[in-house]
């Protein structure tokens, strides 16, 4: 059995109940649910059907996300979570090149890196190396003025966390950033890089061991061991080429308005919802969403 759960953006719900209908009788689906009037709605099928990613290329010219998963043990018990652009908005290296002034050369090595085209230990490491002679107190700055949460992120970690879920923030940025977006959301621990500092200033060194691709899937495989859960029960998110060994090996991968070259390897695509697609992809109504 699996289920099929169709969404709009929360700030634009738009979700046709012709289209669900439609969709469910051309699938043979069951009766359909409506998680969240006019935004998100699933329905059971008893089979997954061949054509889902050519009617998921048809919905998304409609900005409605189409995700077909597994019915059983959809709601998890473990959110495993990147940081930079996908719990923030923004890219945390990016902004701190933005204000040494080398914003526009840094932000173009991280996008190559994020979409797999560049080696991420190779390119952090020349990242940072930008910023050497950066103000240490540029980082508070940069906190306080640049970075935002991402939509939706607030409501996640309250419903999984009131449903008893363990939340983990592993990124490839910097534990300067993660400790303070950690303790916003709500998460039970961070781990990311540091940057190194002598005299209140950057030294454009990271420090070593870098925290890549391969800690990412260190961190599920040793958080859900020291929980006593299957790594069937974790639910991951990301968006970057560094996360797609974690998403591919959590229970429930998720691509958050992914690069492309991440979406390419994903079967549950998130290009138009919020960060509460993530709950309604788990079975969650709007109903029983909490607020921190």
């Amino acid at each position: 059995m699996f289920t099929v759960t169709l969404l709009t953006a929360p700030t634009a719900p738009r979700l046709d109940m012709a289209l669900v209908d439609s969709l469910r009788n051309a699938w043979g689906g069951g009766d359909a649910i409506w998680l969240a009037p006019d935004e998100a709605a699933e329905f059971d099928i008893p089979e997954l059907p061949d054509n889902r990613w050519g009617v998921w290329s048809e919905l998304q010219k409609t900005a409605t996300d189409l995700i077909v998963q597994p019915h059983q043990n959809r709601r998890k018990k473990m959110l495993l979570a990147d940081m930079d652009s996908t719990m923030i908005q923004q890219e945390c290296i990016d902004e701190l090149a933005a204000e040494a002034g080398v914003g526009e050369r840094v932000a173009t090595i991280t996008a190559r890196a994020m979409n797999g085209e560049l080696d991420f230990e190779a390119a952090l490491t020349e990242r940072v190396g930008l910023l050497a002679g950066l103000p240490e107190k540029v980082i508070d700055k940069v906190l306080a003025e640049r970075i935002t949460l991402m939509p939706g992120g607030p409501v996640l970690l309250a419903t999984m966390k009131a449903s008893g879920a363990y939340a983990a923030l592993v990124s490839g940025g910097f534990t300067a950033f993660t400790g303070h977006v950690a303790a916003m959301l709500g998460f039970d621990e961070n781990r990311a890089n540091t940057l190194l500092v002598a005299g209140g200033k950057l030294t454009g060194v990271p420090g070593q061991p870098i925290l890549g691709q391969a800690a990412k899937v260190h961190a599920l495989e040793e958080i859900t061991t020291r929980l006593g859960i299957a790594e069937h029960d974790v639910l991951a998110v990301g968006d970057g080429a560094n996360d797609l060994a974690m998403l591919k090996r959590a229970g429930t991968g998720v691509a958050l308005h992914a690069k492309p070259a991440v979406q390419a390897q994903c079967d549950i695509r998130i290009n138009h919802g919020d960060l509460t697609a993530l709950l309604y992809l788990q079975g969650y109504s709007k109903a029983e969403f909490r607020t921190p």
